[in-house]
């Protein structure tokens, strides 16, 4: 199981405490593989984005306007965390939704 999001994230933290079998790969040091991340935005289009994010911010109009999966092989940090693999079936967030399915 990889844990694709930041070291710093307080929400990834958590869900390494809860998943320790997850292993963390911190997209600012280690990016996310292209084919994960088109794989991701196949099946999370726009959601993958993090639009709230102080990166998102600081983006100029133009470079907003730009496909999204082209802003995330830029700035990994745009994508909304944490992106969890687990055999190649891909989980978004930490939300309650996300938690049944991987604890349950």
């Amino acid at each position: 199981m990889k844990l694709y999001g930041l070291k710093t994230c307080d929400t990834c933290r958590k869900v390494l405490k809860a998943l320790p079998d997850a292993v963390l790969k911190d997209v600012r040091a280690d990016g996310v593989p292209p084919d994960v991340l088109a794989a991701a935005h196949a099946q999370f289009g726009a959601a993958l984005l993090n639009t709230r994010s102080t990166t998102w911010r600081g983006l100029s109009a133009t470079e907003r306007e730009e496909p999204s999966l082209d802003l995330l092989a830029r700035y990994p940090a745009l994508m909304k965390r944490p992106l969890i693999d687990v055999d190649g079936t891909l989980y978004l967030g930490w939300g309650a939704d996300v938690q049944a399915a991987l604890r349950g």
